[in-house]
């Protein structure tokens, strides 16, 4: 007996090969070339018996698979078994592509089949070959098939009605569901079918805790079979005689709707369960026109593929949400019974998906979350680069490769980075200039531009702090210019000198580092808390306008860090504080993930009871407010500022909010 497999490279090949290999017999593999070294490995990690295996090197792109003659005559009446697998399973794939592969494929493995005398042609279909039919899909069913505007539905149609027209040998036609990984181990080589979901669950595992019920969608029924089903059932029926031509459905004879496809899932991964969910055929009460004209309105659609995208999500499958076709294997049960071969219960081995999918074929595990990855050779320009976080920030950046420039008003401290920087094996220079004096600014922007032609990372760091309550601030009105000159109109004047480059270049980032001030609306901070407040709101409303052209904006809420900045305040000395390097760590967060904000969790539930509760949170404001008065500095007091020491009240208070400027 010798069989002939195309495909064998492939998923489902694979496993099929070995079910074949527990027989007797020679099995013939087509290969395309070039894929030589692919097989060889697959042979290796399932354990093939290669004395029994064939490489036959061809292309479904071309007649007969492209054998020569002398391979036909080779082949001629020596094969029984002649497995179709090879196409493109893949529901994005351009529509060409699937017709070469699908279609095209399969018309030159009949060609094949016919030639070589084979004695039955298997012919791995797909349920897509019904469409969208709705109601009940019978295995006797074709030309009923509705629905099959999609490239995918349809080459798999098509490629089914030519082996029913075209094939001049027996023929078995086998028609899968949604083939996921094995039921025993959980492998699968690729993302696809029920595993786009798994990018939402993970997302919602990492947001929400387990026991938190959440709102859902129901859907249709998603027929998933595990993969060593799909080889044990094709494998047992095509030896078992008197099946030529009939069609078998290898699917779940109890299919669950996609609402419960999903919680058996965020039970396997940890994640809460869609307790309410709605129904998508709801929306079914709206005119399809008037559907339409929502949904493709520019910024519905902008959303949607934003959500897509962040999803991970193909837009060809929220057509499957509401999936109308059922499956009867009437057919497939008869040819298997007494073979105690059966679709496990999905709820039994979807832990081993999941748990696969989470160490293997997880997509946030192939992207670059180092540093390095994203700031070698590109050029990042900090300001405040001569101490504290600008400083470290410098350091860390140059470490992972970047073009670092420092901006700085001193030029002895500045100096002695930069110095510090190259003797590390770093790339760094140091410009000099005064941001409080727009001028200056302007020269800062020109010479970078000159000397490096662009900026991939602005990291607006440098910027001035002041405490002192408002009532203390009456004839100093200075204060509010001076922070406001450093904090918001020097950056500014930074960002547009820079954007138009990165608007040019289309990518580019821009980080500000503003203060957990401004979200926990500190008192005494007016003056700082105003000037880093006004970046914040020009970042976000920026952020909207340059989102599309790939340049982003973050705001980095940076708690109490202990810097020059704060020495004057003496109190600060017994607060818990960050270093600089930690901070810094943050601005490395802000420059790998991109966010719109990093923050810390006491900044983000200081601005979360702020806009719940105002009038407690303003009680709370103001206890700290009378708590911590003005200090010696403030009140210019230098007598005092020698002797001026925190009570453990004080301590106590802030060390319950740690981070935040009292």
């Amino acid at each position: 007996m010798s069989y002939f497999v195309t495909g064998a490279t492939g998923f489902v090949g694979r496993f099929l090969v070995s079910k074949l290999l527990k027989r007797k017999g020679t099995i013939h593999v087509l290969v395309r070339k070039g894929s030589e070294k692919k097989l060889d490995a697959i042979a290796e990690k399932m354990d093939w018996d290669r004395s029994r295996i064939v490489v036959v090197t061809g292309d479904l792109a071309k007649p007969k698979l492209g054998l020569t003659a002398a391979q036909i005559k080779a082949l001629n009446g020596k094969v029984l078994h002649f497995f179709h697998l090879a196409a493109i399973y893949d529901l994005s794939a351009d529509a060409e592509s699937q017709k070469i592969a699908n279609v095209e494929g399969t018309r030159h493995a009949v060609q094949l089949a016919t030639a070589i005398k084979a004695g039955c042609f298997h012919h791995t279909s797909s349920i897509a070959a019904a469409g969208l039919y709705p109601g009940v899909f019978r295995e006797d069913m074709f030309d009923e098939a509705e629905g099959l505007s999609d490239p995918y539905f349809r080459t798999k149609h098509d490629s089914e009605g030519l082996v029913r027209k075209e094939c001049k040998v027996p023929y078995r036609i086998y028609r899968p569901g949604a083939v996921v990984g094995h039921s025993q181990t959980g492998e699968i080589d690729k993302i696809d079918g029920p595993y786009y979901l798994f990018t939402l669950i993970k997302k919602m595992r990492q947001a929400l805790p387990q026991w938190m019920p959440t709102l859902g969608i129901e859907g249709g029924r998603i027929n998933i079979v595990p993969v060593d089903f799909v080889v044990d059932a094709m494998d047992h029926i095509a030896h078992k005689k008197g099946l030529d031509g009939h069609c078998f459905h290898l699917v779940d004879p109890n299919p669950q709707r996609i609402g419960e496809v999903l919680n058996i899932f965020c039970r396997a991964a940890h994640a809460p369960e869609m307790t309410m969910r709605l129904d998508a055929r709801m929306l079914a009460v709206v005119p399809s026109a008037v559907r339409g004209a929502v949904l493709n309105l520019p910024p519905v659609k902008r959303f949607t593929s934003m959500l897509l995208k962040d999803l991970r999500l193909p837009p060809q499958t929220l057509k499957l949400i509401t999936y109308p076709t059922r499956f009867d294997s009437r057919e497939t049960e008869r040819a298997l019974k007494g073979s105690k071969i059966a679709v496990p219960d999905l709820e039994s081995y979807a832990w081993r998906l999941w748990d696969f999918w989470e160490r293997h074929l997880d997509p946030d595990l192939f992207v670059d979350r180092s540093l390095r990855g994203k700031v070698e050779n590109k050029v990042v320009l900090i300001t405040g680069g001569s101490s504290g976080i600008g400083r470290a920030s410098a350091l860390k950046v140059a470490e992972a490769g970047a073009k670092v420039i420092i901006v700085a008003r001193g030029e002895e401290e500045l100096t002695k980075t930069r110095d510090e920087i190259l003797a590390l094996g770093g790339k760094c220079w140091a410009y000099t200039c005064d941001l409080t004096d727009l001028a200056s600014c302007d020269e800062l922007v020109k010479k970078v531009l000159h000397d490096h032609k662009h900026v991939d990372v602005l990291v607006n760091n440098a910027g001035r702090s002041i405490r002192r309550s408002v009532e203390a601030s009456y004839d100093r009105f200075h204060d509010y210019e001076r922070t406001m000159q450093l904090n918001y109109f020097g950056c500014l004047r930074l960002i547009m000198g820079f954007l138009p480059g990165m608007t040019q270049r289309h990518k580019g980032h821009i980080i500000n580092i503003s203060s957990i001030g401004v979200l926990a609306s500190s008192p005494r901070f007016s003056a700082y808390v105003a000037s880093k407040a006004a970046l914040d709101a020009f970042s976000r409303c920026a952020q909207a306008e340059f989102s599309g052209k790939n340049i982003a904006f973050t705001t980095v809420n940076m708690p109490l860090v202990k810097t020059p900045m704060i020495a004057p305040t003496k109190m600060y000395d017994s607060i818990p504080t960050l270093s600089p390097e930690e901070a810094a760590d943050l601005v490395v967060k802000a420059i790998i993930e991109r966010p719109s904000r990093v923050a810390t969790r006491m900044g983000i539930f200081a601005a979360t009871l702020n806009a719940l509760v105002p009038k407690a949170y303003e009680v709370i404001m103001n206890t700290a407010f009378e708590m911590f008065p003005d200090s010696a500095a403030a009140k210019g007091d230098r007598k005092a500022l020698r002797s001026e020491q925190p009570s453990s009240e004080q301590i106590a208070f802030a060390a319950l909010m740690r981070g935040v400027h009292w």
